[in-house]
């Protein structure tokens, strides 16, 4: 499809290293990196054969926004967006950990709390609650990120007692991510949106701690829509949002949740739409404005000049 992006494979002068992710591929330049946020999307810890148009641009944007806030909380690893779907920052050593920020009753700890399970990452959850419901105060469920296959769930108590991070690091990383959910709390609810959950990843620069990676994006968060919500909650109905649940819905009504075994189905042009769209629409809701066009219709040659500027890089 014209100017999606579902990977790039550049090669700069300056390049010490590359790394390709679910969604981002980066080049590394000694210390600092340009990460390019391409049109890929993954569920169940698999990349989905189609590329979504536009769902890089979106990604990038929203943590562009969020990530330039979040330096009054806490040190962020961007420094430039020369490129809708290129940010450039810090060589982070990160923190083997996903700091997961749920304010309300969904997705994982849903299907976890409906399974029977009331202890989630050594957070115990009270009885009687509904889907969608809030918890009475922001849990956060922290997760060890994965070399490969899934990220597990993991206390408080076992991060320490396996030396992952030491208490005081600890201790800061959940404040930060206390502190950058009410953040994005207070933005969703002005735009007419709940945060419902979110994950934050930390590394070390020049031994401070840093806020890494996208922030408070459709892929790393989920948002409900605020009108209607208790009507909803009291009813019984599921919530209206604007997050990647539903794609995880769709796969598992079409029988994949990344278990051995199950095959990755294809979606339909007429779903990848759908995708599109709902990536679009919260975009302008929360920057409340429409996305921009490319500038040329070469949208690769686009991001490999502005790469190779930035660094100078003229071959």
């Amino acid at each position: 499809m014209k100017n999606s992006i579902p990977a790039t494979y550049f090669h700069f002068k300056n390049q010490t290293d590359f790394y390709r992710g679910k969604v981002r591929d980066v080049y590394y330049f000694g210390d600092k990196l340009a990460m390019v946020t391409s049109d890929r999307i993954s569920a169940f810890d698999h990349i989905l054969k189609q590329a979504i148009p536009q769902k890089g641009k979106v990604l990038s944007g929203i943590a562009t926004h969020f990530l330039h806030s979040a330096q009054t909380i806490v040190p962020t690893w961007l420094e430039a967006t020369p490129h809708p779907n290129v940010s450039i920052g810090k060589l982070c050593e990160p923190i083997m950990l996903e700091m997961v920020v749920r304010g309300y009753l969904a997705g994982h700890s849903w299907r976890e709390y409906k399974a029977g399970n009331r202890l989630i990452c050594g957070v115990t959850m009270p009885d009687g609650m509904k889907e969608g419901q809030a918890f009475p105060t922001p849990i956060i469920t922290p997760a060890t990120k994965a070399e490969e296959g899934h990220d597990l769930d993991i206390s408080k108590e076992d991060i320490l007692a396996q030396g992952i991070v030491s208490k005081d690091v600890l201790d800061q990383l959940y404040d930060y991510s206390l502190r950058l959910f009410a953040l994005g709390t207070d933005y969703a609810a002005e735009r007419g949106l709940i945060l419902v959950d979110t994950k934050y990843e930390f590394g070390f620069y020049q031994d401070e701690i840093t806020l890494m990676d996208e922030l408070h994006t459709p892929d790393s968060s989920r948002y409900y829509i605020k009108e209607g919500y208790q009507d909803r909650l009291a009813n019984g109905e599921a919530q209206k949002q604007l997050s990647k649940e539903f794609v995880r819905e769709w796969l598992m009504a079409n029988n994949f949740q990344g278990k051995d075994g199950q095959v990755l189905p294809d979606m339909p042009d007429s779903f990848v739409e759908t995708v599109t769209g709902r990536y679009s629409e919260l975009y302008q809701i929360l920057m409340n404005k429409e996305l921009s066009d490319y500038k040329t219709d070469d949208v690769l040659w686009e991001i490999e000049t502005a790469i190779r500027e930035y660094f100078e890089c003229t071959e």
